[in-house]
């Protein structure tokens, strides 16, 4: 079945109606459940290949938040697929007034290659949800769990509703030349352009979930032991492969010293120098190696700089005396190498942060609420922290989205439905009175007076 007869036969499927159905979607997200975690030690084993993905690792980042969505979204589909009722004014009296929920229809999912399992799964559960159905391309950068989740959805799904397409630039490019109803990308902001410029000729609905430069700014009343260990928790994850993970450090100049030394510490402590851990895997393969080792400065590495070529391994690297100007601030690095810049005031490192495109997240570590609500209020990101990096990714509550060239629209429990619903806006007007001799001609000053009143202020 070729990309033309696939879409063709989902739409075919979609226009029947059984999607809709809230009992059918609630048995084919207990499936996907069911399939998945049959299936975990084949999606350990892939990860590993590609990425040297512990088990602990892949667990805690990956697949918990994909039995968690599953399992969020099927305590709630039921509340968020009923009539949403709202106000209605006084000119449209008597009648009631709604929104609702319904599915876009055939949607393409393209997921990325840093978190293959839950960057993929997580949309791919909320179209569901919404009663959609799926195109997915996992990245072709990580193969083998692309290969591991087209195995597992192909075969328990048919491919009329639920289909994993597998393939390099040429395949994303020839599905993009398609017309579907709504489309989900997570990626780099260069081609997440080039998605919304194919989808801008279907005039498809988007969502990009891209990156950026996320700040991690420490204030000197901060908890220095708090603020490093979950600094150095949050930029290490994966690697650093992590798109909400901060990608520098201001850091008040009375502090950087203890900062820097309470880091080292941490890093001794947890994570390996030479070689893979529990919380540590390799650079996906040796393009973003090179990549990532033509930022570094030798001469300003405080901590780490063990680079492997053969392994694909970087260790943790601290990098200090970092200013604006340097290689590595240029661009995102994803991977684990973190520069630090000292600041001593304020409103300057705000400055400098408004000079970068808007960011995916932020964070602070500080202790004065005045600051917190003046960093939170002044500067534009998706989605941050106070004091902690990275874990408001997993609260089911808050929906995970970038702004400007960070992204566009949002996703996670139920923020995800609705990004996959269009909701229809419906009045049920009685008919038993009518307010016709206000509406038509002749038109009268005591008339407009009236709706005035009426359109105006109730």
């Amino acid at each position: 079945m070729n990309t033309a007869e696939l879409i063709s036969a989902q739409r075919i499927f979609f226009e029947s109606g059984t999607t809709r159905n809230i009992g059918f979607r609630i048995a084919q997200l207990k499936k996907l459940d069911q399939v998945l975690r049959a299936n975990e030690q084949l999606m350990l084993d892939a990860i590993y290949v590609d990425l040297k993905k512990s088990r602990f690792d892949t667990f805690t980042s990956e697949l918990s938040l994909v039995y968690r969505e599953i399992s969020y979204c099927l305590k709630n589909i039921r509340s968020w697929s009923k009539k949403q009722r709202v106000k209605t004014n006084l000119v449209n009296f008597p009648s009631r007034s709604y929104k609702l929920a319904e599915p876009f229809g055939v949607t393409y999912i393209a997921g990325a290659w840093n978190y293959p399992y839950q960057l993929t799964l997580i949309p791919l559960i909320d179209a569901l949800a919404a009663g959609n159905t799926a195109i997915v391309k996992p990245s072709e950068v990580a193969p083998n769990t692309s290969a591991a989740m087209a195995f597992i959805i192909n075969t328990a799904f048919p491919a009329e509703y639920c289909r994993v397409v597998e393939g390099g630039a040429e395949t994303a490019k020839e599905l993009l030349e398609h017309r579907f109803d709504y489309i989900f990308f997570t990626g780099g902001t260069s081609i997440g352009k080039k998605v919304y410029e194919a989808a801008a000729k279907h005039l498809t609905p988007v969502t990009l979930e891209l990156g950026g430069k996320n700040p991690a700014i420490v204030l000197p009343d901060c908890d220095i032991e708090t603020s490093a260990k979950r600094l150095v928790w949050g930029k290490f994850l994966n690697a650093g492969q992590t798109c909400v993970a901060p990608d520098y450090i201001l850091v008040h100049a009375s502090i950087e010293h203890q900062l820097l030394d309470a880091m080292k510490k941490i890093l001794d402590q947890h994570f390996p120098k030479n070689g893979f851990g529990e919380n540590y895997m390799a650079i996906v393969n040796e393009k973003h190696f090179d990549r990532i080792i033509s930022l570094v400065d030798k001469k300003k590495i405080f901590y780490g700089g063990v680079f492997d070529k053969q392994r694909l391994f970087i260790s943790p690297t601290i990098i200090h005396h970092s200013t604006f100007d340097d290689a590595i601030m240029k661009e995102e690095i994803f991977g684990p190498l973190l520069p630090v810049i000292q600041y001593e005031n304020l409103d300057e490192a705000i400055s400098k942060i408004k000079q970068f495109p808007k960011p995916l997240s932020l964070y602070l570590f500080g202790s004065s609420d005045d600051i917190k609500e003046k960093i939170f209020h002044e500067l534009s990101f998706g989605g941050g922290s106070y004091n902690d990096t990275v874990m408001y990714f997993a609260n089911d509550h808050l929906p995970l989205g970038g702004v400007g060239s960070s992204g566009m629209g949002s996703y996670h429990g139920a923020e995800g439905f609705k990004t996959f619903s269009h909701y229809k806006s419906i009045m049920e007007k009685a008919t038993w009175l009518e307010f016709w001799f206000l509406k038509t001609p002749p038109y009268k000053e005591w008339k407009l007076k009236i709706l005035r009143l009426l359109l105006e202020k109730w």
